[in-house]
């Protein structure tokens, strides 16, 4: 399978550069999978939209400020770093080393220094063992740095495609109303819809909603360079599932209720921890290097909620494993022609 066959032209100006007005102010495209007819919606009307019984899986990831600024010490110049998670080498410190990416990465060679905000210093290291692997970097700080740091010194990470700096507004609608536990670099976007009203309402329709945490990193989003998808390997992303999201889950499929998972994340976690033999969830902190592709066969989830994904991105991939490709692109060229807006602060999907 070519990595190509998943292209499709979007206009730039159906790219949201903005979150809309007001959370959840969001237009709804609703997919049958076993029909392909499409129904154009507001989010607003989500809740009426779920079946009775079914459960709802939420990604409480919380988004990492972490984009954060440098000078070259020898130079003055500017560097943009994006930290992915602390590593813990022989001899350092916790909170001492990150895995980062960096803006001209050429450029950012062992042995470097810079000066960071709040006093702190930092070299790039020797890698010879690859732990940060590819386009990714080991950088050292005088100090840890840890999210209190961060919260005061780093930037929200917005994606590519967003064309700005973040703003003020960012640090609210970049971040979702049920985030808990601190790890992304991106924001599992397709949350960013609900708001307090739409999770009452849920729950007022005795939808029943639980939470796995997969801290989104950057393989997600990372263009696929291989020309076979098959030949593509997925950057690693640590996920955590509780006994009590395990019983629910497991006494769902039991009882034959569908699984609506809220973001390609959650399927991500879900379909990883999912143990084929004992048809029950594995608990517990666990890694994910999944690549879900058309092919695949779903073991647990049976509904979805998404956003429009990028082309040729392993989450176009995802989304056509589950309802078809050609179903997904007739709905995309569908989405283009209506303009509904794409990506991160864009319109929502439900897949059913």
């Amino acid at each position: 399978m070519q990595t190509s066959d998943f292209h499709f032209d979007l206009p730039e100006h159906l790219i949201a550069q903005v979150p809309a007005p007001n959370r959840g102010a969001d237009r709804l495209l609703v997919l049958d999978r076993k029909t392909g007819a499409l129904d154009d919606r507001d989010f607003f009307e989500f809740p009426s939209l779920v079946e009775p019984g079914t459960l709802l899986v939420f990604n409480d990831s919380r988004v990492r400020r972490a984009r954060v600024y440098a000078e070259v010490a020898a130079t003055g110049s500017r560097v943009e770093f994006l930290l992915i998670n602390p590593v813990l080498l022989p001899g350092t410190a916790a909170g001492t080393v990150w895995k980062v990416m960096a803006k001209n990465a050429k450029r950012q060679k062992p042995g470097r220094e810079y000066r960071f905000p709040g006093g702190l210093s930092a070299s790039i290291l020797d890698d010879p063992d690859g732990l940060a692997g590819g386009e990714f970097r080991l950088l050292r700080f005088s100090d840890p740095v840890d999210d209190t740091w961060l919260d005061t010194h780093g930037h929200i990470p917005l994606p590519p495609y967003i064309h700005r700096d973040d703003e003020a507004i960012d640090a609210d609608r970049y971040q979702t109303v049920y985030a808990k536990n601190t790890g992304s670099v991106a924001a599992p976007t397709a949350g960013l819809h609900f708001t307090p009203a739409i999770l009452d309402e849920l729950d007022a329709h005795g939808i029943e909603r639980t939470s796995v945490t997969l801290h989104v990193g950057l393989g997600t989003f990372l263009p696929v360079r291989t020309e076979k998808l098959e030949e593509h390997v997925m950057h690693e992303e640590q996920f955590v599932i509780t006994d009590e999201t395990a019983r629910k889950v497991e006494q769902a499929k039991r009882e034959g209720r569908p699984v609506l998972a809220v973001g390609t994340t959650s399927v991500r976690t879900l379909e990883s921890a999912w143990d084929r033999a004992e048809q029950r969830l594995r608990t517990g902190e666990q890694a994910t290097r999944i690549f879900i592709y058309p092919g695949y066969e779903f073991t647990v989830v049976d509904r979805l909620f998404t956003n429009f994904h990028t082309p040729e991105s392993t989450l176009v991939m995802l989304v056509s494993a589950f309802a078809g490709k050609e179903r997904i692109f007739d709905a995309y060229r569908h989405a283009v022609e209506k303009e509904y807006r794409f990506f991160s602060y864009g319109d929502s999907m439900l897949i059913r």
